[in-house]
């Protein structure tokens, strides 16, 4: 059909022969114009976008396959900001807008006037409904719970309206409207400000949510979490789903840069343990039980909310976290991380056979992304002869050319008040209190800093404001994340493959923040709904999929979206 299109745009042969064609050609086969029922937004946490692809020859026909053979799948997407972290991509992909504008610049960020690290989405005015999944009792493997003095959940921080919120708004509040993680962060974001997010309780062993959402849970997640969901797994191990052969990564079980969590360990089979355990569920989400475990609360909320069941579009979001946890842990060129993406297929492909049943894939918009990418653990590259290794700030403060320029500021304490990545964050009271400029001192850091090891760039907060900094591709990245309200006094990005190892205390094999191309390189696949397949080697921007969304529903995008409409979906 697109063949005999393009030939018809250049010969009068043809455009003859395509008006007949038109003219006995059934009106169903000429345009479906008709809304899909339910639009199915797949997310998964730090999928750098070779990866699915590294091993699909061993995956099913009815996931990852699915959609690289019967989608769309751009090939060249990539996020458009500098930190490459969960909140800031699932955000960006949600609003298509940038963290400059979304306000979303990191996971947590400092407050000057609370004078103490925020968490993205804490909000004291709406605790969980759940005593005791309460995130301050938590076991958690997570920098962020360093800052989540607020146990409290809600989607007041992101300054936009969302693809789902503006779906709400165009149907007056029909379209249902739920996303589900094993991280909080992956389910209110996708959720907006208008739908309904449940997240999994590390604590509790439950999906749970907060009183922004609900004054009590529904009937039905009451009694799906009477299931007890987690004891499927009580007493048992992640084991290798093929025999270990025939994977790629066969021989690399115990690399030595594997984080050897208590109790896990870094070789299979890892055990779970017993439920009882204060380390059991977080071990569930160390492995591909995470994802089996949102995947069926996902179905539930399908079925229980009958999602797709009317004339009116609706929305799910399913944010897959495994793949990060594994990533962090074990490093994304492992046998825990091909063994977890082979896993991940077989969920996705019983979550999308279970739509089918009840929805209809040609029912189904689907679309899937990732809120960033991957770098590969230091060790392992240097393995490979690559020169790589980790960046430690603690020392920053101390360092020969700090400390000669707080002599020449008059200041003999310390001047960094702390590190928490990417932005350096000064002690401004000592600053106002010597009378020195903040803008002064803000450079003055910045151009020490980029001296340190390990340092690529140190933008300080008063340039980018001023639109003072080198018209680069690194530096539009580390400009679209800045917000004046969040961002930090300068802004710190190590050299490619660097970065710190260590979260909360805990080693970990590799980790993801950076703006270079490992770090933003995700899948973009739209599937389902009469979709054709092609494969599009443009370059393409994550901002792309709400506003793409919102145009294929003919409803106006979001608020702040900055991403263009990708004609390739909307051709037909």
């Amino acid at each position: 059909m697109k063949f005999i299109f393009h030939l018809y745009k250049n010969t009068n042969l043809l455009r003859l022969s395509f008006s007949l064609l038109i003219s006995v050609m059934p009106l169903s086969v000429m345009a479906d114009t008709k809304p899909p029922k339910l639009v199915l937004q797949i997310t998964v946490d730090q999928l750098r976008s070779d990866m699915p692809e590294r091993f699909i020859d061993k995956m099913s026909k009815g996931g990852f396959k699915y959609l690289y053979n019967k989608g769309v799948v751009f090939k060249n997407a990539h996020h458009v900001h500098a930190n490459t972290e969960t909140i800031v991509g699932h955000t960006s992909l949600a609003t298509g807008a940038l963290p400059s504008v979304h306000g979303m610049i990191g996971n947590v960020w400092f407050d000057n006037k609370q004078g103490r690290l925020v968490y993205n989405i804490e909000d004291e005015q709406y605790p969980l409904l759940s005593a005791d999944a309460d995130v301050n009792k938590e076991t958690e493997i997570d920098p962020t719970q360093k800052a989540a003095k607020v146990s409290g959940r809600s989607p007041r921080n992101i300054m936009v309206s969302t693809f789902s919120d503006e779906l709400s708004i165009a149907t007056n509040g029909k379209a249902k409207v739920f996303g589900v993680s094993v991280k909080d962060r992956g389910a209110v974001a996708m959720a907006g400000h208008t739908g309904k997010a449940f997240w999994f309780s590390k604590k509790s062993g439950e999906f749970v949510t907060s009183q922004y959402y609900y004054d009590q849970y529904p009937k039905w997640v009451i009694d799906f979490n009477n299931t007890q969901p987690t004891k499927a797994y009580h007493q048992k191990s992640w084991q290798l789903l093929k025999p270990q052969n025939s994977y790629q990564f066969a021989k690399n079980d115990d690399q030595p840069w594997e984080t050897k969590f208590p109790g896990f360990g870094r070789t299979f089979p890892h055990q779970y343990g017993d439920m009882n355990n204060g380390y059991f569920n977080t071990f569930l989400t160390l492995s591909p039980a995470g994802d089996e475990l949102t995947a069926d609360f996902a179905k539930a909320i399908l079925v229980n909310e009958k999602l797709g069941q009317d004339a009116v579009t609706d929305y799910l979001s399913v944010s897959f976290s495994s793949t990060d946890y594994v990533g962090h842990i074990f490093g994304p060129s492992s046998l825990e991380a091909e063994d977890n993406l082979l896993r991940l297929d077989r969920t996705l492909a019983r979550l999308l056979k279970f739509v089918d049943e009840k929805v209809g894939l040609n029912n189904t918009l689907i679309v899937l992304s990732a809120d960033h990418g991957a770098a590969e653990v230091p060790q392992y590259l240097a393995h490979l002869g690559m020169e790589s290794k980790a960046v430690s700030p603690d020392g920053w403060d101390v360092s020969p050319g700090l400390k000669t320029l707080k002599k020449r500021f008059g200041l003999d304490q310390k001047l960094i008040k702390t590190y928490f990545h990417p932005y350096i964050y000064l002690d401004r009271e000592l600053i106002a209190q010597k009378k020195l400029s903040l803008a002064q001192v803000q450079k003055a850091v910045a151009q020490e800093v980029e001296k340190l090891d390990g340092v690529s760039l140190a933008i300080s907060s008063t340039d980018i404001e001023a639109n003072a900094v080198p018209n680069d591709y690194v530096h539009s990245l580390v400009i679209n994340n800045h917000n004046q309200r969040r961002s930090g006094d300068v802004y710190v990005v190590f050299e490619p493959h660097r970065f710190i190892a260590d979260m909360e205390g805990l080693t970990v094999a590799a980790t993801h923040g950076s703006p270079w191309s490992y770090d933003t390189f995700v899948p973009i696949i739209f599937a389902g709904n009469g979709i054709e397949h092609e494969v599009i080697h443009k370059r393409v921007s994550a901002l792309d999929v709400a506003t793409t969304l919102s145009a294929f529903l003919k409803i106006k995008p979001p608020s702040g979206a900055h991403g263009n409409v990708l004609p390739e979906i909307l051709e037909d």
